[in-house]
């Protein structure tokens, strides 16, 4: 029985997805938001490194990038662990690849659309129940309005459940390849081996098909991996901890503040007291000693009364 690699790592998923046209055509057509008739048919691999245009930019390495005959540009992304500004530098990769079309002489019309393909092993959205989130340049009132420039797709792989789906073949097998296949998996599910193109990914992705020093590679990038998510759970706690800090020292500040007011307040009461107090005292004829041995005010004050 044939033991398979976790796809998902960055030396598989680049064996199966960056090596093969027609598997990253099968998983796009699969996995983006076409429309019918304007599915992919061929394309050409970009290097994966983006250059900057400036010298002050940083360069940029993604899993997969290609280029459609027709010059539409697709850029593949696997992600394990999610943090904060990844959407920010999708963005920023798919509008550098969108600019960068313009040094080749063409004008703006001509320009092609981008799309970002993200597949993420982690949970980011948790308020909501898809998996499957769609971005473009849509007017605020009719979504049916859009700019054709920019799409930017995010895939939460831990909520896929083929079970839930009913259409969308490729899509369901795609995913579940991504999702079911490990170091763990003792038997693969006929629908996968029935697929031509997914049948050959579980090929691609099987351990003899790996020499030692690659297997060395994809046991350092699990180790990676695991790092990484420490980190980012470390910083999570520490921004909690100082959160929680933060909102106990405002909260703390808020209740001085509170206080001071109060006493603010009753020192401003017992003055005009003192103040209504002497007048009264004043106008009945009292001398101004007595008036101030019973208000505590001075002279200056009691005359000014």
């Amino acid at each position: 029985m044939a033991k398979y690699l976790d796809p998902k790592a960055d030396l598989t998923f680049k064996k199966v997805f960056g090596e093969h046209k027609h598997l990253v055509i099968s998983f796009l057509n699969a996995l983006l938001p076409l429309d019918k008739g304007k599915e992919i048919k061929t394309i050409e691999y970009l290097p994966s490194e983006m250059t900057p245009r400036t010298p002050f930019s940083k360069d940029t390495i993604v899993d997969v990038r290609c280029e459609e005959t027709g010059g539409r540009k697709f850029i593949v992304e696997m992600q394990m662990n999610w943090s904060a500004n990844f959407k920010q530098r999708v963005l920023f990769n798919a509008a550098k690849a969108y600019v960068r079309q313009m040094p080749k002489g063409k004008k703006y019309h001509l320009l092609q659309p981008v799309y970002s393909l993200n597949l993420v092993n982690d949970t980011f959205e948790p308020e909501m129940d898809g998996y499957y989130h769609y971005y473009s340049l849509v007017h605020y009132l009719n979504s049916k309005k859009v700019l054709d420039g920019l799409h930017l797709v995010f895939i939460e792989l831990p909520k896929f459940k083929a079970k839930n789906l009913t259409e969308k073949k490729m899509q369901v097998l795609w995913l579940r390849f991504l999702t079911e296949i490990d170091e763990n998996t003792k038997k693969v599910a006929k629908a996968l081996l029935d697929d031509p193109h997914v049948n050959e990914a579980l090929e691609i992705v099987e351990e003899s098909a790996y020499s030692e020093a690659e297997m060395l590679a994809y046991d350092k990038f699990w180790d990676r991996v695991s790092r990484e998510a420490t980190r980012e759970a470390n910083l999570k706690e520490a921004e909690e901890k100082l959160g929680a800090m933060t909102a106990e020292r405002d909260a703390a500040k808020a209740r001085a503040d509170a206080a001071n007011a109060r006493a603010a307040a009753a020192e401003a009461k017992l003055r005009q007291d003192k103040l209504d107090t002497a007048r009264q005292m004043k106008a009945d004829g009292l001398p101004m000693e007595t008036i101030a041995k019973y208000t505590g005010l001075a002279a200056d004050e009691i005359k000014a009364l």
